[in-house]
């Protein structure tokens, strides 16, 4: 098999994701699962990844589609469109399967999946967590990432335009 097809096939619909949630459920797995934009992927996003993966035994990843970025970010966002960034996480080793969503936040998805780890980056509270409670009602926990100071997507942007 190409590499790009094999990392074709860690990008999946709802429909094939949670279908594979199920089998590694039965199969006895636990599944993390975490958002975001990642727009230009740098080490505080492997870090955040890293150890959001410790945290299962499966990591889902869940990108922002390029409308959402752009609500997000602003109108130059993103750098990189869905399609290129869901291929640059489906290459990342800790990274088991990626979807791209569109709504504002991936509240329904959460919802649709029930991951046993709903993990997030960030100086956020629980309960502001898109999920959080339906992932804790089911019996999950929730996990808040420290941001890796020094490392943000925005300060790599305006370095490169002030170059």
């Amino acid at each position: 098999m190409k590499p790009e097809q094999s990392l074709q096939s860690k990008i999946l619909r709802l429909s094939d994701l949670h279908l594979q949630v199920a089998k590694w459920k039965e199969e006895g797995h636990s599944i993390a699962f975490t958002n975001g934009c990642f727009d230009i992927l740098h080490a505080g996003h492997i870090a955040s990844l890293t150890q959001a993966a410790t945290e299962g035994d499966k990591l889902i990843v869940a990108l922002n589609a390029d409308a959402s970025v752009k609500g997000l970010k602003g109108a130059n966002r993103p750098v990189n469109n869905e399609a290129a960034r869901a291929i640059v996480m489906s290459a990342l080793a800790m990274v088991d399967a990626v979807i791209i969503f569109a709504e504002p936040t991936p509240k329904e998805l959460i919802i649709a999946l029930l991951p046993d780890v709903l993990v997030k980056g960030g100086d956020y509270k629980p309960e502001d967590i898109a999920g959080a409670k339906e992932v804790i009602a089911s019996g999950g926990r929730v996990v808040i990432n420290p941001i890796v100071e020094g490392f943000s997507t925005t300060s790599i942007i305006e370095r490169m335009n002030k170059a």
